[in-house]
């Protein structure tokens, strides 16, 4: 190949921005057969939000769900819910991920005889979410010469699972009160970094008496610096304004090309990648509240906890309303709590920790405390499907799967729950490795599973399941 490539700045602009794209745009599908009447249809983002693009309840394929069905049950392709697509996109678009019964949209049956399921084609689109829990820090920020751009910021409550973590139940049961707030976008946008306390105090109380959290919709916006050899002025501006600007007329005053090999290239191109696949994220959470409640998320990827602290390392952290007494002791930390949230922690895609799990014995008497974790958002892809849904993992062109693990059963009383009988979510100790899907699907580009128990076995008897994988997408 040729030593060297000739790219106008435009091009390079172009490429960098198209490459960062392709890595944070995803298209997902997600399939619930419904031959239960409390079958649950979960849609999740690895990164950003859910939008939802096309949804059928009905059937327009004999060969879905159709396994164990007459074939009069499976004639029928030309059966669709109608409004289907309006209600999966009023309950789903926005959010990271969201649960839907299939019993939502039997009545009326739109085709009666015919066995039917609910699919769901959607998008991941490139907005990342965090999430603060009350009295909590949320901070925002980004990789060198990009900047926040706030899309939405929300204060108050939306469910009942999120920032619950042995909360009252008298606590998180309004769900009705989450409000939009302009206080983000004033304070954050433009910034390379951003904290924004969760508290009343700077947001005001849209429900007294409930828990609440602040739910931040962002992205990260490119900037690159360039000097106008005319003037000799230097100048900051977005990649998406210099292209919109300057790339059809190639008027900007920059060198006509760029000279880079093509291991420079490649090489850049694996930065790029990098930067976007691996990201360091913090979360402060004060301990002002008998229940506080400490979350940490990834967009992308599995928890890795690389530092934590319950004490006081820094007398301005947590501060607000505090005597300087409480704030002086700066060297107070308590024993095993980075090993404590590792445990509770690493190789999930969100946790919540109770900040009461570390308060006995009390490491420094009379010092105010705050628990603080530094980690990472390590590649690995999380793939959840409810029990009879099918699990569809599959990779970019060039790229086969690599599974790292399958679990099948229950961890947890907060997955695949969304309107189920309480019996049956009850054990979270049924969940338990399987071998069937890397057997299944390493090396291939595309893999369908289905989450049933004639796959897997049933670990737990009258327990409504779920199968969790944890894969990612290597070269060929």
């Amino acid at each position: 190949m040729p030593s060297c490539f000739k790219l106008s700045a435009a091009f390079l602009l172009t490429a960098t921005c198209f490459i960062l794209t392709a890595v944070v745009h995803s298209q997902e599908q997600m399939t619930t057969c419904d031959s239960d009447p409390f079958h649950v249809h979960r849609l999740t983002c690895d990164e950003g939000v859910i939008t939802v693009d096309e949804a059928l309840y009905g059937r327009s394929d004999s060969m879905v769900c159709s396994e164990g069905r007459s074939p009069q049950e499976v004639a029928n392709t030309q059966c669709a819910q109608e409004g289907t697509l309006r209600t999966m996109s009023a309950l789903c678009n926005g959010k990271k991920s969201c649960e839907v019964n299939t019993g939502a949209f039997r009545n009326p049956d739109p085709c009666d005889g015919t066995f039917k399921y609910l699919a769901t084609n959607f998008s991941c689109t490139p907005t990342l979410i965090l999430i603060a829990c009350e009295d909590s820090l949320a901070e925002l920020f980004c990789g060198p010469q990009l900047v926040l751009l706030i899309h939405g910021a929300d204060y108050g409550r939306r469910d009942r699972t999120t920032c619950t973590f042995e909360r009252p139940r008298a606590q998180i049961q309004n769900t009705e009160c989450l409000g939009p707030s302009e206080v983000v976008a004033t304070m954050c946008d433009g910034k390379n970094n951003c904290v924004i306390p969760a508290t009343n105090g700077v947001f005001g109380d849209p429900c007294r008496g409930t828990y609440k959290y602040l739910e931040v919709a962002y992205t990260c916006e490119c900037y690159v610096s360039w000097r106008d050899t005319k003037s000799g002025s230097w100048y900051m501006e977005t990649v998406d304004r210099i292209l919109e600007e300057h790339a059809a007329t190639d008027d900007l005053n920059m060198p006509s090309c760029f000279k880079l090999s093509a291991a420079f290239l490649l090489t850049a191109t694996c930065f790029i990648l990098t930067a976007v696949v691996h990201s360091q994220e913090r979360m402060t959470t004060c301990d002002s509240d008998p229940f506080g409640v400490h979350r940490l998320t990834c967009d992308v990827g599995v928890i890795t906890v690389d530092e934590a602290l319950y004490g006081r390392s820094d007398s301005m952290v947590c501060s607000e309303g505090r005597s300087p007494q409480e704030l002086a002791n700066t060297q107070c930390a308590q024993e095993g709590t980075l090993r404590t949230i590792s445990a509770i922690c690493n190789g999930k895609k969100s946790c919540e920790v109770n900040t009461a799990a570390f308060r006995n014995p009390d490491p420094c008497d009379g010092t105010y405390k705050y628990l603080s974790t530094n980690y990472t958002c390590s590649d690995t892809l999380i793939l959840i499907a409810c029990e009879e849904s099918v699990a569809e993992l599959f990779c970019d062109p060039g790229y086969v799967i690599a599974v790292y693990g399958a679990d099948y059963g229950r961890r947890d009383q907060t997955t695949c729950t969304f309107e189920r009988p309480p019996a049956q979510i009850q054990n979270t100790e049924c969940l338990g490795p399987s071998e069937v899907v890397a057997t299944m699907c390493d090396g291939k580009n595309n893999c369908v599973i289905p989450a049933t128990n004639g796959v897997f076995g049933d670990p737990c008897r009258g327990t409504y399941k779920y199968l969790e994988v944890a894969y990612s997408c290597e070269c060929k």
